[in-house]
């Protein structure tokens, strides 16, 4: 085959690939909105709805270590095809009784789908390595950009979904609804995709899982932190703050946060433009992610400096929470960039996996600490741990090569 009908075939499987995940995508906002919204109306406390998602994030974890050793043995097809077949069955478990749905029985159902998320994420980035020659750098950074970005925009675009469908079919419905059109999404990418993508001709032992990389521990550490930075503040201590201290309502915080995260999503996907201006044909390295997480760290060191004074707090948080989405997202897709950059390509998935594995602890810590340190010190705390955090990740950085070799 040409290098052209390959460059052509690598576009294609492409857009398979970005497609699928965006019909994955769309389902686990919209799964999300619907169990918190119609959870409330049954009457459950905040706490109860939130502990419905721990084994969500929990099972993140396991899945991204473990993912990747299957993705290498299987091949990443197999990995992205069973994260969409496990959604469609969590989904479906959620179509019972409604007097059948204890809050345990609700927690196994969400850790399936966190275990589809991760599965399914993991198949999805581990692809674009062995999409594009080893070369083109300024490339995958443009299309891991492109992936990451749309991905969270739809995110928030399945919050909304997730809101409509319920208000217009009610939860069951919606449920069939959501895994009607992953299953037609499933059946088209199996019929599209080349078969044994990814698939190691060696075969990965468990002893391979943790990675032996000096590059991607560092990058790993560095997103564990990085991402609990984020969530010790927006999983418990900002929504409860704009609620209980700002007197929004639960509709307009709702709204808010999907309106983030689409905007979040946007600038994921013209971060090369901002970001790679000054790299020319290469990619961001080690000093790259160095800047960006010094810039961020002092967005959230001004706004904890602005809330600490105490005067026109919505307006200055609202601002600071613009601020905080840009550079964020530009942190993440430096940080999504590298891990393909630095993965094997005979071990990609298992690479990848070991670092999404990381990401996941990372949203696990800040979940956890999110409701104690605002308990403790409201959001002040919170901001101030994920300044700490922050930090972590800024020291980590360092460690990083300022310039990448081909791996």
């Amino acid at each position: 085959m040409s290098s052209q009908a390959e460059a052509r075939s690598g576009v294609i499987s492409y857009l398979i690939v970005t497609m699928a995940y965006w019909a994955f995508t769309l389902t686990d906002g919209a799964i999300r909105m619907l169990v918190v919204l119609y959870f409330h109306q049954l009457g459950y406390s905040a706490i109860a709805i939130a502990s419905l998602f721990v084994f969500y994030e929990l099972f993140g974890v396991v899945t991204n270590l473990f993912g990747g050793w299957l993705g290498t043995r299987l091949g990443i097809n197999t990995a992205m095809y069973l994260g969409m077949a496990i959604q469609i069955l969590a989904l479906l478990m959620l179509t019972v009784e409604p007097e059948m749905l204890s809050v345990a029985y609700v927690m196994l159902a969400q850790a399936l789908s966190g275990i589809a998320k991760d599965l399914n994420k993991m198949g999805a980035k581990s692809s674009l390595k062995l999409l594009l020659p080893e070369d083109a750098r300024s490339q995958l950074f443009k299309w891991v950009a492109i992936l990451t970005g749309s991905k969270n925009a739809l995110k928030g675009g399945g919050f909304f979904l997730g809101g409509l469908l319920l208000s217009v079919y009610g939860f069951q419905w919606a449920l069939y609804i959501l895994a009607t059109g992953l299953l037609l999404s499933l059946i088209l990418t199996m019929l599209l995709l080349p078969r044994g993508m990814g698939r190691s001709a060696k075969k990965a032992k468990f002893q391979h899982l943790f990675s032996k990389s000096s590059e991607i521990n560092w990058l790993s550490a560095g997103r564990m932190f990085l991402f609990g930075s984020r969530d010790v503040w927006f999983v418990v201590g900002l929504p409860v703050f704009l609620s209980a201290q700002l007197g929004w309502s639960h509709m307009d915080v709702g709204s808010f946060f999907a309106v983030w995260i689409i905007g979040y999503g946007l600038v994921q996907t013209i971060a090369p433009k901002i970001v790679a201006r000054s790299h020319h044909h290469h990619g961001p390295d080690g000093r790259t992610a160095s800047i960006w997480n010094a810039v961020l760290l002092l967005v959230v060191l001004l706004l904890t400096a602005y809330i600490w004074q105490g005067e026109d707090i919505e307006s200055g948080l609202i601002i600071g929470l613009g601020l905080f989405a840009i550079v964020f997202a530009l942190n993440s897709s430096i940080h999504s960039y590298l891990i393909l950059r630095y993965a094997n390509r005979e071990q990609v998935t298992m690479d990848v996996g070991f670092y999404y594995m990381a990401n996941a602890c990372g949203r696990l810590l800040g979940t956890i600490l999110s409701g104690w340190a605002y308990q403790q010190w409201e959001l002040l705390g919170c901001l101030t741990m994920s300044s700490i955090f922050l930090l972590f990740s800024l020291l980590l950085s360092t460690k990083l090569p300022k310039h990448i070799t081909t791996i």
